[in-house]
């Protein structure tokens, strides 16, 4: 599309709804200015246009160019430099998102395989019914009639397998009788990605009681998975039934240039773009009040890219702050925070936080207890996505003597720190934070990566407009993604090892200056941005001790190109895993001196 030469994108979240102007600046696409005005799905404007007018018209102001016509719609496409604009794009996750119910025949597989589907087409997962999952015939009938999702992903049973285990899933949803939670009166959507044979009973039960759509088999064989259909027909079935059904949507729909997609939909494509574009692999996080949702490219055995995302519905910094001093407890939120905090003092501050959602911290001893729950939460939702991005369960693999000496069988996680090329963090608590220093160190404590890791922040979180204007101009999009979304932090070196405090470590030599790191410690070696704005990338040649391994095996030195930017080069030589002193002092005293590394402030 050589004739775009402004964009105006829109994200319409569940409290505010955020709008971008993107024009060609000689051979680039750049962001030029953003607005930002409250969404409005609710009572008294009960129309989501509303808010997308009020933010494009920050947008008319700062910019100086009329984008709203005279009744009120967005002007498409250009009339001149200073009237409309050529294409106008928008996701959504107002109104709560899409919030979903997968069903399988097994729980370990088709039912895995489900939810891979669903968590990658931007869903929410309310509940995984199997025939294996434990519950009985009641308790599942129960549980589905009370959840009222906005559509159910029924799978189980490879193409010519048996039907009996499907027909027992489709006698349950006759049984409970499953009502949307949007649209009085309409048929719940319901997708049939399981047995083809299995299908014409399925649809004898179920047809006039939901809205049935068959798409190809998730699992057809044991060593196949193929999710890409069903992922389509989510997408299509959320804009038709969903979408339609919130106010103000198809009026919404009439202005944009191609279809409106959801907000984690959205960008799950600009990391898989961006992954695909550089040849790398990337693990993305977006940790917000009362989700966080991680997302990955990482490579299978075969050499090709897998994207998984997964959405931990009740990790939160706000809404959802008190799941995390649960699920984390308080002794694992406390090790990160270099002060004196009992636990009394922790749970009412968090419990303050969860009351209180907007607040911000006052005091630097308010800022280390939130980022010490960021930690945590990020940590927690990262163990959940290790354990869905893997790979399939239930193949026979061929294996030899050695393979049989190890516990490792199929259902292995795709997720390899020492394979991982960036680090992508997103949400208020990374993005905000008062220093990029602080961002850093708390995606290294949560993730601990090994090896040689990009670490970068998206600065204003406009990743959701560049996800859907990759799908239709991706040149423009990783343009605008590289110069003015994403923040270099720099370059983390962290050997894979145990040793003692104080021990020699690692060496790290750029030209002629060598500096050698010893176990336990941290050390940033400055490296910023060149004359062209753009972070500086240098040879390191990095020699572990013996016993420790930075991507080249143990004791075995590598050559790396280090990119920097707001931090710098950052040798983690904490080990890993990484572990903390049991002793509170001693505790204390080790996480001051890694802040103070990291040129952080600590506190009194």
């Amino acid at each position: 599309m050589p004739d775009v030469r402004s964009i105006l994108a829109t994200d319409c979240g569940s409290t505010t709804t955020k709008a971008i102007l993107i024009e060609q600046q000689g051979d680039e696409y750049r962001l030029v200015v953003r607005g930002e005005a409250p969404t409005t799905v609710e009572a008294p404007f009960d129309d989501v246009t509303v808010g997308v007018l009020n933010a494009v018209r920050e947008v008319e102001e700062l910019s100086g160019k009329s984008l709203i016509s005279g009744d009120n719609r967005i002007l498409t496409p250009s009339s001149g430099p200073k009237t409309g604009t050529d294409m106008y794009l928008s996701t959504s996750s107002a109104g709560g998102g899409l919030q979903m119910t997968v069903a399988g025949v097994v729980k370990a597989m088709s039912a895995e395989s489900a939810q891979r589907a669903a968590l990658g087409a931007g869903a929410i997962i309310m509940d995984v019914i199997a025939v294996d999952d434990g519950r009985r015939d009641y308790q599942k009938v129960e549980r589905i009639r009370a959840l009222r999702p906005d559509m159910i992903l029924m799978s189980g049973g490879t193409d010519g397998g048996t039907i009996n285990h499907l027909v027992e899933l489709a006698e349950m949803l006759v049984a409970a009788d499953p009502k949307p939670r949007l649209g009085i009166g309409l048929n719940l959507p319901v997708i049939y990605a399981g047995n083809r044979d299995a299908y014409a009973a399925v649809h004898e039960l179920l047809q006039g009681r939901v809205a049935l759509r068959q798409v190809e088999n998730l699992r057809p064989t044991l060593e196949r998975e193929n999710l890409l259909p069903a992922r389509e027909a989510i997408h299509d079935l959320f804009l038709e039934h969903v979408m339609q059904q919130a106010p103000g949507y198809s009026k919404l729909s009439s202005w944009v240039s191609t279809g409106i997609m959801s907000t984690p939909n959205a960008v799950g494509k600009i990391m898989q773009t961006i992954a695909a574009q550089r040849n790398i692999t990337v693990l993305g996080v977006d940790i917000g009040g009362a989700t966080t949702d991680v997302f990955s490219v990482f490579r299978n055995p075969n050499g090709d890219s897998i994207y998984n995302r997964t959405v931990s519905a009740n990790l939160g910094m706000s809404y959802s702050i008190c799941n995390v001093l649960t699920e984390a407890a308080p002794e694992n939120i406390r090790r990160w925070i270099p002060l004196e905090i009992s636990e009394a003092e922790l749970r009412n501050q968090l419990r303050n936080k969860m009351i209180r959602p907007t607040t911000i911290p006052q005091r630097l001893a308010d800022l280390h207890v939130e980022q010490a729950v960021a930690r945590e939460a990020l940590r927690l939702a990262f163990d959940h996505h290790k354990s869905l991005a893997r790979g399939l369960t239930g193949v026979q693999q061929q294996r030899t003597i050695g393979d049989a000496m190890t516990q490792e069988g199929s259902g292995k996680t795709l997720v390899d720190l020492m394979a991982l090329d960036m680090i992508v963090g997103s949400g208020g608590v990374l993005s905000h934070s008062p220093r990029r220093g602080q961002a850093a160190m708390m995606m290294m404590d949560a993730y601990q990566p090994e090896g040689v890791t990009l670490l970068t922040v998206d600065s204003i979180f406009m990743m959701p407009q560049l996800g859907i204007l990759s799908t239709v101009l991706p040149e423009a999009a990783t343009q605008v993604f590289e110069r003015d979304c994403l923040v270099y932090l720099g370059t983390c070196v962290a050997p894979v090892g145990t040793g003692r405090d104080g021990d020699p470590c690692v060496t790290v030599k750029i030209g002629t200056e060598s500096v050698a790191v010893p176990y336990g410690s941290i050390r940033v070696l400055p490296l910023g941005y060149g004359p062209d704005g753009a972070p500086l990338r240098v040879d390191a040649h990095v020699q572990p001790v013996r016993g420790f391994d930075v991507g080249s095996g143990k004791g075995r030195a590598r050559t790396i190109v280090a990119t920097g930017g707001e931090v710098g080069l950052i040798i983690d030589a904490r080990g890993r895993p990484l572990t903390l002193p049991s002793d509170d002092n001693a505790r204390i005293t080790r996480v001051r001196e890694w802040l103070t590394a990291m040129g952080l402030p600590t506190g009194p």
